[in-house]
């Protein structure tokens, strides 16, 4: 489907603008954005604009590796030439813009470098080798950022960018993300201010209902596109629209705000692909993909990494079976990013309604079994409950495991799944270097999360990657593997059809069919300590009783039998030769 005009794309900003703010304020909105958006000249994309296959996203900060005498940036761009190239064709950089707090995501100027990473230049010279995504976090800005210093100084320019709450309203049925203060107090030119932090006092969220701060976020959202950004993350964005009495998550006026986004991008930008980031259950997740046209492109298929995790902690992959059969996509231009890790803890809201409250209660019990942490959230009532577990992916696939190398097995199998799945695979640094949990930096730092952010000293992790026999080495060894196998095959197109293959419970089973069904590739997973004996019809499955490739060994395997057995941990992705 080609991408609408300018003209095309304008109309529906104008219908949404008059849907958010009235007839009168909305004109005024529109006119507003049609002066931001005139102001941008349309842009060509530097790599391919087309998703395939090859496609494979690397989540990581920009000062993730670090070498003396080098901005950080530039650093990581010489590591990751040296050893993704081929294997990775797109970086997520996290926050890189001056920050105040939460490793990045209280953003002090949303269209500069920080200076202790580098500079644009450096982002740029990343972009030339890579597709980049960057952050766009619009929910909220540093309590420091020149806008809020403004409301507090009294400008009158800033003083509806925030949302100031007088009196005593009840906000009963916020949802929290954490478990701290919804408003906080600011002495301001004209006395006590309290205004509006779903995160942190040092987050203070902007206020969407003036039509200007829409107006300052879709210019930012330009001026990345112009710094290259191939994709932008919107964070947090299901919280972006607040209404007192509402739960403040999930209404409508969200909903059109990314409307908005999407239609300027396609009217300056068409090859940006929009990802929302919304740590929310599958079914409401879902939701921002629009009609399939209208709203993000991608969307974190935050439902994944907890029911991965519960599968092979359990040998059982029952639920992800279930769970995994009855994913649909409104259209063929959208998919999923599946992740396993990421930056922040692993979610458990995403999984409930799918994984019972007994088995979400195991999930936390065997995270702190392995050292990791809990951190909680406020229900709309005032109790507390567990919101996302703060540990290691691999730490986290150790429990019960007899040895080191099992717990490798079972990582590696979780990576099979999440790169058979439809969709783009992401995959945290931390991961595909095969590192393991920073407790000390929970001490140091003073917040759960950073048990899964430790920066690393390029020295040392290159001196561990050239080690054949040590963790990193067969980790990210054996992790590349299966990117470059997923990539030399369109069966894998993150837009193809994918089928679940009913199978025993300890097996995970799917087919992937290229979008012009001219290839199949059968993958199956066995999630158990055990060996385990799959019995499938090969014919309808494949269209052949005989030989077939694995493509993840090169071995061809006679399947004139119905029967095939599957070792420990074992995945195969097996295909007509």
């Amino acid at each position: 489907m080609a991408p609408p005009d300018r003209t095309t794309a304008l109309s529906k900003i104008s219908a949404l603008c008059r849907a958010i703010y009235g007839d009168v304020l909305g004109a005024a909105a529109y006119a507003r954005l049609q002066q931001v958006i005139a102001a941008h000249p349309p842009l060509t994309p530097k790599h391919s604009a087309e998703l395939t296959q090859r496609d494979a996203m690397l989540i990581t900060y920009g000062d993730q590796v670090r070498a003396p005498g080098q901005p950080p940036l530039q650093t990581l761009a010489d590591f990751c030439a040296r050893h993704l190239t081929g294997a990775i064709s797109t970086i997520h950089l996290l926050p890189f813009y001056p920050y105040t707090s939460d490793d990045g995501f209280a953003v002090v100027d949303y269209r500069a470098v920080n200076p202790a990473l580098g500079s644009w230049a450096d982002i740029a010279r990343l972009g030339e080798s890579f597709r980049l995504m960057f952050d766009a976090v619009i929910n909220h800005v540093s309590a420091q950022s020149a806008w809020f210093q403004g409301y507090l100084r009294g400008e009158a320019q800033y003083q509806d960018y925030f949302i100031t709450v007088t009196d005593r309203p009840d906000l009963s049925s916020v949802v929290r993300p954490r478990a701290l203060p919804l408003l906080t107090p600011f002495d301001a030119l004209h006395g006590r201010r309290t205004v509006w932090t779903t995160f942190s006092a040092d987050q203070i969220d902007l206020n969407y209902a003036n039509p200007h701060v829409l107006a300052e976020m879709v210019d930012v959202l330009l001026f990345y596109a112009a710094r290259g950004a191939d994709f932008i993350r919107l964070d947090a964005v299901a919280y972006l629209w607040k209404e007192i009495g509402t739960p403040c998550i999930y209404l409508p006026n969200t909903h059109r705000v990314i409307q908005i986004f999407r239609a300027a991008l396609d009217a300056v930008a068409p090859h940006v692909r929009l990802v929302t980031e919304t740590n929310v259950p599958h079914h409401d997740n879902i939701t921002y993909f629009g009609d399939g046209f209208n709203e993000a492109q991608l969307v974190y298929n935050f439902a994944l990494p907890p029911l991965v995790l519960h599968t092979l902690q359990t040998g059982d992959a029952r639920a992800l079976t279930q769970w995994a059969s009855a994913l649909s996509l409104p259209s063929k231009h959208v998919t999923f990013l599946n992740f396993l890790a990421s930056h922040d803890g692993i979610g458990l809201n995403p999984v409930r309604g799918i994984l019972s409250g007994r088995e979400i209660h195991a999930l936390v019990t065997r995270t702190l079994d392995v050292g990791g942490l809990i951190s909680e959230s406020h229900t709309p009532d005032g109790a507390h409950r567990p919101y996302e577990m703060n540990v290691n992916y691999f730490d986290a696939l150790s429990f019960g495991a007899r040895s080191e190398a099992e717990t490798m097995d079972r990582f590696i199998a979780a990576h099979a799944i999440l790169m058979a799945m439809q969709g783009m695979p992401a995959l945290y640094f931390h991961s595909l270097f095969g590192s393991r949990g920073w407790p000390e930096g929970v001490r140091q730092l003073g917040h759960r999360r950073a048990i899964n952010r430790q920066k690393l000293d390029r020295a040392e992790l290159e001196h561990a990657l050239a080690e054949p026999t040590s963790r990193r080495t067969r980790l990210f060894t054996r992790l590349t593997h299966l990117l470059r196998a997923r990539a030399g095959h369109p069966a894998f197109h993150p837009c193809g059809e994918q089928r679940i293959v009913s199978c025993v419970p300890s097996v995970f089973a799917l087919l992937r069919i290229a979008p012009d069904d001219r290839a199949r590739a059968l993958c199956l997973v066995n999630v158990s300590a055990e060996d385990q004996l799959v019995q499938l019809p090969w014919r309808a499955l494949l269209g052949t009783n005989n030989a077939v490739r694995d493509l993840l060994s090169g071995a061809r395997l006679n399947v004139h039998g119905p029967s095939l057995e599957l070792e420990p941990y074992e995945a195969r992705w097996l295909s007509v030769p």
